[in-house]
């Protein structure tokens, strides 16, 4: 689905995953920065792990901003038994998951499994020069696992997306913007869960219009994670992650690869990356020239 965006920043966020508190944070922090809903894209998984499924559906929906399906959108939409997360299956966040999808997909209403079924998935922009994507986990397979430290599948993911410049993702749950030759990947982070960091902050994201191209960028995110927190103990279906919100560490690590891990508890920088456009070379996200702004 093609959209049409002002040439004004935009905002991105990712999982909001039933985290009500977190999403309300980000309307607001949108609201302070003047950026419109219309002007907000959502990466995908809206309802997951947290207390307030349906209510966060709700909020997200009445927002008004652009949403595509994530995995979580397609397995609620379709009443299927499990999230199709890609968790390895016996891993603990598979065991995980046998607790909050069902928590999640008994709450949300017919109304909202609706809206679920008729999101997009995928969208597609053009800004100051640029062509975007946006996607859920990978171009193809909506829930790939695709970090920082993967170079060579950012780079793959990249040829897949065709004539987009910046490919815009979710899924992973951690901030990042990446460099695969001239190959840009940018994802904001999730609202709904902390960057396993250390740090209770959630994460999201600023494309911002620049000369002769955009600034991407990462951005931390404050919000009343003890009462969400809270809201998931007096339930009592998924501590785990209920913890998470507190400590700002994941209860399992199955997904990560190894830098990744390695870098569980270390507090991350918000980063900034200037993608300048150029009419040369177009196609396989190579039309970008990208430099790190400080």
């Amino acid at each position: 689905m093609r959209i049409e965006l002002e040439a004004a920043p935009v905002m991105v966020v990712g999982g909001p995953y039933s985290n009500l508190r977190a999403t309300q944070a980000a309307m607001a922090e949108a609201d302070r920065l003047g950026i419109p809903p219309h002007q907000v894209i959502c990466t995908g998984d809206v309802v997951a792990y947290c207390a307030e499924p349906e209510e966060t559906a709700r909020a997200i929906s009445a927002w008004g901003c652009h949403v595509i399906q994530g995995n979580c959108e397609q397995q609620i939409a379709a009443g299927a038994a499990d999230c199709a997360c890609n968790f390895e299956e016996g891993s603990a966040c598979d065991l995980l998951a046998k607790g909050w999808y069902p928590f999640a997909t008994a709450r949300i209403s017919d109304e909202m499994r609706g809206w679920m079924g008729a999101l997009p998935r995928t969208l597609t922009f053009s800004l100051a020069g640029l062509d975007f994507r946006v996607v859920h986990g990978g171009t193809e397979a909506v829930s790939r696992w695709v970090f920082a430290s993967q170079l060579d599948l950012i780079a793959e993911e990249c040829r897949l997306a065709g004539r987009s410049d910046v490919v815009i993702a979710g899924h992973c749950g951690l901030p990042f913007i990446a460099r695969a030759g001239a190959s840009t990947w940018f994802n904001s982070g999730v609202l709904g869960m902390p960057a396993n960091d250390g740090s209770t902050d959630v994460w999201y994201g600023l494309v911002t219009p620049s000369e002769n191209g955009v600034v991407l960028s990462t951005h931390r995110l404050a919000y009343d994670h003890h009462a969400a927190a809270a809201a998931m103990r007096r339930l009592g279906y998924a501590n785990g992650y209920a913890r998470t919100l507190v400590t700002g560490l994941w209860p399992s690590l199955d997904v990560l690869p190894p830098r990744e891990k390695l870098e569980t508890g270390a507090r991350l920088r918000q980063r900034k990356l200037k993608v300048s456009a150029r009419s040369a070379i177009r196609g396989n996200c190579a039309s970008a020239a990208a430099n790190v702004v400080a």
